[in-house]
């Protein structure tokens, strides 16, 4: 977050809120009923998402595992490539998707029925229930359809005397009415739900549905925001209709009194909707606290150890806590057993560089613009931009005689933090790609869905030297295949090239270089008839095993490389993998350059990687994994 709010923890919380529990009104999102068993928004999304993904692919989805992170990662390449939903994390994302796979109100309205005929209460709703129940919560709201919470109050209700009792009122956006009188009157408690509830004909879903919050609901809740203070949970902050509600409240003049609580696991993972809000409730006066907490159910583990319930209640209460997730055991002290030990298509890298070369520019502009003037220039370079600055890799003549247009002016260095900046692990990555492919037989793909390195044919130019060169850089990986590395499709005459993708992830603090082997073939572009064939991405057509995956008219090589991969068993998978830790790191030190600059002409890009893949356990390099003698 770009301002300094609190943040706090859920024990914190619990104290505070344990002086006058009934002076705080909750505001209850999807997150809260997930561990109820009623999917949320965000599962109702990847389930919607693949639904799309089928339909557009001509799949069952049956044929689909959609918690395999394989398929995630090939359904959300479909999704960035075509302008079928919004981008990942827009707010309108769920209600796009929910209207593509559902366009009559009365099947969305079943889907919802569905998914919450599965879900039960959870302990933190049997706490809310109870708390309700005691008079110690005086005011929910929900955008949730479920009746967890009031069947919660219920269950809490029965176990008191008739006169003590607390019996909610359910209001939805067909019954305002019932919420307006509870307002008026201060007839407590309330439960509101601003979307519709369960058996409402009317629900609110789609973005058509949300851009306006009924008039009364959005009433209610701006009411009820000036009177209490407001703690939201398992909320992403996606609806527009109820941020807009929340955001008019911080224009009265005494909004939140009593104090504004946003629960999420962590403050980074905050929508920036939800963070202009906090932000702009901060300068209002409004007292904001941020406050981790993993689930909602930790949430009211907290808070049932400070507010006091009757012991009827809280007798009801702790019969329906979780077993905790951590509980001591005893550790194994025997030897760890030999086997089975797995060989990662992974290489340390031990060293990344630390800065780079700071330019500056008399305008804005974005890392593809810049790319294509170096290119257009033909300046060889790697560079990330941000706004009028830009951190470069390369000769530092070259780069701002080649940017001169825009009034590029060396300004020192600028450190890299790659766990903090997205464009800082970007210009790694291509920097990293660029330094190993140097001095070997191998091109560079970049794309933004992946970068890649595929063997490169040999050329009619090529001397005998570098002929021979090629050949012994390429012996190992040669053997391994136990085909050609290049060549052409046979019937469909396509050039294809054997190669890796690449990825740069930290793992545990340490930073890998992954790979991924692959067989890449060259096939023109249907929708670009006369154009020069162009070596396309796999990610954009087809998945790791050779598939096809988005390519409406089919792969036409996706049974020839099917049939090349099939016969690849565990020895020549290990054989393939070998071959190309080797290739990728065939330096004498393990240092490898992007560019191998002159000292002083300017900042180079020098990785430092390990000889060794990584492994399951460590004990690898006994003589027994020595498969050569």
């Amino acid at each position: 977050m770009t301002l300094s709010i609190p943040k706090i923890s859920a024990a914190e919380f619990s104290t505070a809120i344990a002086l006058r529990p009934n002076l705080v009104a909750w505001f209850l999102g999807a997150g809260a009923s997930a561990a109820s068993g009623i999917p949320t928004g965000y599962a109702m999304i990847r389930d919607f998402k693949a639904q799309i993904f089928c339909r557009e692919n001509n799949l069952s989805k049956r044929e689909i595992d959609t918690g395999d992170k394989v398929w995630i990662d090939r359904i959300d390449n479909f999704f960035r490539q075509t302008s079928l939903l919004p981008s990942d994390g827009d707010p309108t994302e769920y209600a796009a998707a929910f209207e593509a796979v559902y366009p009559q109100p009365r099947h969305r309205r079943q889907y919802i029925d569905d998914a919450i005929s599965k879900g039960t209460p959870c302990f933190g709703h049997r706490v809310l229930g109870s708390l309700i129940a005691a008079r110690k919560v005086n005011c929910i709201f929900t955008t949730n359809f479920d009746p967890l919470v009031e069947e919660s109050a219920q269950s809490a209700n029965a176990l008191l005397p008739v006169p003590d009792q607390a019996r909610p009122t359910v209001a939805a956006i067909d019954s305002g009415e019932r919420a307006m009188r509870c307002l008026n009157e201060s007839d407590w408690p309330l439960v509101a739900k601003l979307h519709g509830d369960y058996q409402s004909i009317a629900i609110k879903n789609t973005d058509s549905e949300l851009e306006k919050q009924d008039e009364r609901m959005r009433h209610v809740l701006v009411e009820a925001s000036k009177r209490f203070g407001m703690v939201f949970v398992g909320y992403s902050g996606r609806d527009a209709s109820v941020m807009v509600a929340l955001t008019a409240v911080l224009r009265e003049t005494a909004p939140f009194p009593n104090g504004l609580y946003w629960v999420t696991s962590s403050a980074s993972q905050l929508l920036p909707t939800v963070v202009q809000f906090l932000e702009n409730a901060h300068l209002a006066g409004v007292d904001v606290a941020v406050v981790e907490s993993k689930t909602f159910d930790e949430l009211a583990a907290d808070v049932i150890k400070h507010v006091d319930l009757p012991q009827v209640l809280m007798e009801h209460v702790m019969q329906g806590q979780a077993a905790p997730r951590l509980v001591p055991v005893n550790l194994p002290d025997i030897e760890a057993r030999q086997f089975p030990v797995l060989r990662y298509s992974a290489l340390l890298i031990e060293s990344l560089p630390r800065v780079a070369r700071r330019i500056t520019l008399t305008q804005a502009t974005t890392s593809p613009a810049i790319r294509a003037l170096l290119k257009e220039q033909r300046c060889r370079a790697v560079v990330a931009a941000n706004g009028r600055e830009l951190a470069v890799f390369g000769k530092d003549d070259e780069v701002v005689a080649a940017l001169a247009s825009l009034g590029a002016k060396t300004a020192g260095i600028v450190e890299l933090d790659a766990t903090r900046d997205s464009w800082a692990l970007g210009l790694l990555y291509d920097a990293l790609v660029k330094a190993m492919s140097r001095y070997r037989p191998l091109i560079p793909r970049f794309k933004g869905s992946g970068h890649s390195l595929v063997v490169a044919g040999p050329r009619e130019d090529d001397d005998e030297v570098r002929t021979r060169k090629r050949a012994q850089d390429l012996a190992q990986l040669r053997t391994a295949y136990e085909n050609a590395l290049t060549g052409n499709v046979p019937k469909l005459d396509f050039p294809f090239h054997e190669g890796v993708f690449l990825k740069l992830e930290q793992i545990e603090e340490r930073w890998w270089c992954s790979f991924e082997p692959y067989t890449f073939v060259d096939i023109p572009r249907p929708e670009q008839p006369g154009h020069a064939k162009q070596l396309e991405s796999p990610g954009a057509d087809h998945d790791a095993l050779g598939l096809p995956f988005e390519r409406r008219g089919g792969d036409p090589a996706g049974d020839w490389r099917r049939e090349r991969w099939a016969p690849k068993y565990n020895k020549q998978w290990a054989a393939i993998i070998s071959a190309w830790a080797t290739l990728l790191n065939s330096t004498k030190d393990g240092t490898m350059h992007a560019f191998g600059l002159d000292k002083g002409s300017g900042i180079d890009a020098v990785f430092t990687v390990s000889r060794f893949t990584g492994w399951s356990r460590p004990g690898h390099h006994h003589t027994y994994f020595d498969r050569t003698k």
